[in-house]
Order: C-alpha cells, then structure tokens, then sequence
C-alpha cells in the first residue's frame, strides 16, 4: 500500500470561501497561541539559569508534542478564543500540529539529529503574510464526482473531474486518510491523501540501462544520443513578470507602519502576478512529469548524478536558470515512478567525473572548463559533445554497479588532478544491487554538475 495524493482546484461560493479562511484564520491563531506559550517558558526558564537558580528550581518546561498542546488548547480555547465553536475542531488542531512539526525540526536541527539546513526556531504568522491551509483527518470529508465534502464547510464544488479517486473508494481498493485545503495563486486546492495499492506496466525494456545527463542549455540528455531541449518556462515568462511588478510597485500597497490597507487595485494586481508564477510552476512541472513517465516507462533502470544544486544555485549568473530547471524535482519523480514500475535509480557518486571520463577509452581530463561543448580525448580520438559523453559514462556507472565487477571509475576532479592523473575511485557494490528484480534507489552518495 502506498500513499498517494490526489489535488483537485476547487470552485467554492462566496459563503464557502469565507468559511475557509475562517478555518485558516483559527489555525494560524492557534499556532500563535501555542508558540507564545512556549516562548514564554523558554525565556523564563533562562531568566531563572541566569539568576542563578538550580535545574531543580527552575520552572518546569513545557511539552509542545501535539498531545500536550491540544490538551492545553482544550483547557484555555474559552478564554482565547470564544468564538471557538464557529469552525471545526480540525482547524485548530491544523495549527497546533503545524506548530508541533516545527518545534521538533528545531530541536532535532539543534541537536544534529536532522540532516539538511538547520531548522530555525517558528516564528509567528502573519495575517497578511501566511498562506491560509487547513488539513481535516477526522469527520466528514470525502470525494464525490463533482464536489468535496469538508467538515463544516459542506459540499465544495470541484474544477475537475473526481470521479476516479470517488470510483476508487466506491470499489474499496482506497481509503482516504485525511484532506489538506489551501489557498495559492488566487484559488483554493484540495489535496487528499490516500492509502491504495499503485501497480504499474513493467519498463518497455526491464534489462536497459540508460544514463541522464543533466543541464541548463539542455534539460536532459540520454546515453542513447536523444536530447530534450530545455523550455526555459520562466525565461519566457519573465517580461510579463517584469511588467506586472511594475504594476504592483505603482499600486497603493499595505503599510505595517500606518496600518495602511492595501487598495483593491493592489489585491488585483498581486493576484495577477501571482497567477502568473503560478502558471509558470504548473508548465515546468507538466513537462517534467511528461519526461519522467516516459524514462520509467521505457527502461529499467535509470542512472542519474547526485548534484549538489544548493552549491550551483551561489552562481549569480546560472542561479536562475539552474532553479527553473528544477534537477531535484526530476530526480524525485523518476525514483517514485521506477519504483512503481518494478525499476532501479542509480544515483552515480558526487565526484564521479561524468564529463571529463573518455567514454571510449576512459581516460579522465584534469581540466574541462563549461566553455568547451565538445569532448575531444587526446588518448583515442573521440570527439563528442560532452553531455553525450557524460550520459554513456553514467550508462556505464551504472552497469559496472550492477555487475559488481569491482572495476575503477576514475575521477578527475579539481586540484587532486593538478599533473593530469586522476586519483581512481573505487565503486562499492551495494547489496543486492545485482539482483535484476531490485525496486528503488541505490544512493551511491551524492554530484555536482559539469
């Protein structure tokens, strides 16, 4: 059984619309409230540690898991908020919830327990600023062909067609968990987790293996020779960007000093751009779903590098385009689509040198500068554009894995390459990595781009 998500746009009244971000408004309320108490605790607590006092005279910290604060939530919501009865039990709890996760990333950040970049402590939300979201896991909600049903909201009607994840409950092959509603780009979403049973067709070819080459003048290139050019969708988009926040910079906008609200020419205009960064993301993300689907369904396994996108992003002058090309989201959908279909993702090492390794003979470059298109190896000849080099090296990472022959890879990285011999790296066999049935992701560690 998996988790899987299905999101439909949603076409509320205008009574309706009002009842969400009512429900909203109650999370982010309860999310303040909560963060206030613990701040106060905090700060108390090192009031006290700089008085002097000992650990056992201090006051007693508060838990913030999710149980203690809707325990506390349930003693005080009278006195906080009296009109607590006006929106479900859920919108409340949405906060707190939010709350919980955000206080144990900072925790667990503080305490080297969580990998990426450290977590900072919550901060409170703003009415202006927060994006209005309520999640439902307990009541009345579920998905019909036309409508959703929302606790307390009713029946909403839907954008699209829901029919398939209606006729999948309908058949009980689905069971509908719980309901995120969000508010983005001027419109609401509904998003329903759902617990099924995904199967898909086997790879067109189960034993293939082929190597994606990732890049900005060009998206994605294949060890077979094919290249899918880049769209560039918010290169394209960026004049009407442009113009539209010239339009909101003229508008009359909200000022925290003054209490100023903003006109409703701002509201229009802030819509439109907003609608504007929206279409952009769904176009970038039809056409990495359009490529991903086609790479699991036709091979079996998938070799891709490990690029270190956090580091390429401080180029000022690649930044963007590197964003808009968005390599995470290409990698993140292609391991959950092999996955379903019976497949593999290699994921090659971070210092494989994929671009400067001689597909034909394997001799590594010590230098190979993002100025120079073509690959022309000084040991055999070969003369190749580099993004086709670096997908045959990485069909090849991925064969050698798989065979566990124990051979080298080099690696021509950097200063450890100054006389022009490449330090050999050797390729660890993962367990069970041979097995030609094996679903999922190898992580082979992680790479940066060439």
């Amino acid at each position: 059984m998996t988790l899987v998500a299905f999101r439909f746009a949603l076409d509320p009244t205008a009574a309706q619309a009002r009842a969400l971000r009512s429900h909203a408004g109650a999370a982010r309320v309860a999310f303040n409230w909560g963060l206030a108490r613990v701040k106060a605790n905090l700060g108390q607590r090192e009031a006290e540690k700089s008085y002097g006092l000992a650990a056992g005279d201090l006051t007693p910290p508060l838990s913030w898991s999710l149980y203690s604060l809707r325990k506390e939530w349930n003693a005080a919501k009278d006195e906080v908020a009296p009109w607590w009865a006006e929106c479900s039990k859920e919108a409340f709890y949405t906060g707190l919830d939010q709350l919980a996760r955000a206080l144990k990333n900072w925790d667990d950040s503080r305490r080297g327990k969580r990998k990426g970049k450290p977590a900072g402590f919550p901060r409170f939300k703003s009415r202006r600023r927060a994006r209005p979201s309520i999640r439902f896991t307990t009541g009345a909600f579920r998905c019909e062909n036309r409508h959703a049903v929302l606790p307390r909201i009713g029946r909403v009607k839907l954008h699209e067609d829901g029919r398939r994840l209606a006729d999948l409950v309908a058949a009980g092959a689905a069971r509908v968990l719980s309901v995120t509603v969000r508010f983005e780009r001027g419109r609401w979403f509904a998003s329903f987790t759902v617990q099924t049973e995904v199967s898909r067709p086997a790879p067109r070819l189960p034993d293939a293996v082929v190597g994606v080459d990732l890049g900005v003048k060009t998206l994605a290139v294949l060890s077979t020779g094919e290249e899918v050019p880049n769209p560039r969708h918010l290169s394209g988009a960026l004049r009407k960007l442009r113009r539209l926040s010239r339009t909101i910079a003229r508008r009359q906008g909200p000022d925290r000093r003054t209490g100023r609200e903003p006109s409703n020419r701002w509201r229009r205009a802030s819509a439109a751009l907003g609608k504007a960064h929206g279409r952009v993301a769904d176009q970038r993300r039809d056409g990495l779903h359009k490529l991903t689907t086609r790479l699991a369904a036709e091979f079996g396994i998938v070799v891709v590098e490990d690029l270190q996108v956090a580091g390429m992003v401080r180029n000022r002058r690649l930044a963007r385009h590197v964003a808009d090309a968005s390599f995470g989201e290409f990698r993140r959908q292609v391991e959950y689509k092999a996955a379903w279909r019976g497949g593999r993702v290699i994921v090659a090492d971070r210092w494989f040198a994929s671009s400067k390794t001689c597909s034909g003979c394997g001799a590594v470059k010590a230098k190979l500068p993002l100025s120079e298109r073509t690959y022309a190896c000084a040991s055999c000849g070969l003369v190749l554009d580099r993004d086709v080099n670096a997908a045959r090296n990485l069909a090849e990472y991925g064969n050698r894995l798989i065979a566990g022959s124990g051979s080298e890879i080099g690696n021509g990285r950097g200063a450890d390459c100054k006389t022009g011999h490449a330090r050999q790296v050797a390729v660890k066999r993962q367990p069970g990595a041979a097995q030609a049935g094996q679903t999922g992701t190898v992580p082979a560690q992680a790479g940066t781009a060439a």
